[in-house]
């Protein structure tokens, strides 16, 4: 799925929500849990109950990699059970030396059949080069996170010649030369959204991929305030305050009822920008 078709969805729908599968087998409804197939028929019904109501969905791959072979075959399943109207990201969040590289991104985009993936900026460009060699895919690099280490790191105040600077700042300004707002997203966190002003100041046409709302405390109103541009440029993702809405049997009906009232928030946001 490339930039315009997730704009077409976006507008087709009013949401620009993101649904997380960070699917925990301790964590879903007891009595699914003596099913062999578990997660993956977790994550089926859950797809099925919010694909109306939402855009994309993220894989967070760690929930799946510490399951060994058989979460890898979750991996490609789910991936494929998602409709190919909706946007998919796996949240693997890679980085090494180029070559290595090139392999992660042969894996999530080749292999799998992701539109996106998430990747880790620190060692430089030829880290991130590989994934953006892709046609009609998206490399979605951290910029701003919500944990709270984040600020060991990325608020540290970087002083030039010229001004003084966030470390943030600095990367997001340097990776924006990288690729263009048709291959390149950024994380940033919810949490953050008191920075989202700056941040658009940067980069005012990239998508942000924005995580923490919900279960983590971040504002949909905030971030929606300050965040969106002309192409709505924002998705929400929201995981475990959907996909735990419930965990008893109706789950998915918990699951739909969720999703459905976040998107009739953002079409209200969505009136601010579209009319």
């Amino acid at each position: 799925m490339n930039r315009l078709q997730l704009i077409a969805a976006i507008k087709e729908k009013q949401s620009y929500l993101c649904v997380g599968l960070d699917t925990d087998i301790t964590k879903i409804p007891q009595y699914l849990q003596t099913n062999p197939n578990a997660v993956l028929a977790f994550n089926k019904a859950i797809i099925d109950a919010t694909k109306n109501y939402c855009v994309a969905y993220k894989i967070n791959t760690a929930f799946y990699e510490a399951m060994g072979v058989k979460g890898w075959q979750i991996i490609e399943e789910t991936c494929n059970y998602i409709p190919t109207t909706h946007f998919k990201i796996a949240d693997a969040k890679r980085g090494d030396i180029g070559n290595t590289s090139a392999q992660y991104a042969k894996t999530f985009f080749e292999t799998f059949a992701f539109d996106a993936v998430t990747v880790a900026p620190y060692m430089g460009e030829d880290s991130v080069r590989p994934f953006l060699e892709y046609q009609n895919k998206f490399t979605i690099v951290l910029g701003l996170t919500s944990n709270a280490g984040s600020n060991d790191f990325q608020k540290l105040i970087i002083h030039s010649t010229k001004k003084e600077k966030k470390l943030y700042q600095i990367i997001l300004e340097k990776i924006a030369n990288w690729g263009n707002a048709n291959n390149l997203m950024f994380v940033v966190g919810a949490t953050q959204a008191n920075d989202l002003q700056d941040i658009r100041s940067i980069i005012p046409n990239n998508f942000l991929l924005i995580p923490g709302v919900g279960a983590q405390g971040g504002s949909l109103a905030e971030v929606s305030k300050y965040g969106l541009n002309k192409d709505c440029g924002l998705l929400i993702n929201a995981s475990r305050n959907i996909i735990y809405a419930s965990n008893n049997n109706n789950f998915s009906e918990a699951a739909l009822q969720v999703a459905k009232n976040y998107t009739i928030e953002m079409k209200e946001h969505l009136k601010t920008i579209w009319h």
